[in-house]
């Protein structure tokens, strides 16, 4: 079963942080304001880094798991 697996769980684990990543900066858009203009484009740039991260797992558990 995949939730036995723990590299799956890794793999979720940083799709979850890319949601949480994307949805600060929805609400922080959509807000605006000085949060915004604060964080607003480091928000983008984690968002990018986290995507890169879960795409490289994804991946890695796609090869080993044939």
């Amino acid at each position: 079963m995949l939730l036995d697996d723990p590299l799956f769980l890794v793999v979720a684990v940083a799709c979850l942080a890319v949601v949480f990543i994307l949805l600060l900066g929805i609400g922080g858009f959509a807000k605006g304001g000085d949060f915004n203009r604060k964080h607003g484009n480091r928000l983008m740039r984690y968002r990018i880094y986290g995507q890169a991260v879960a795409i490289a797992l994804i991946l890695i558990f796609v090869l080993l798991r044939r």
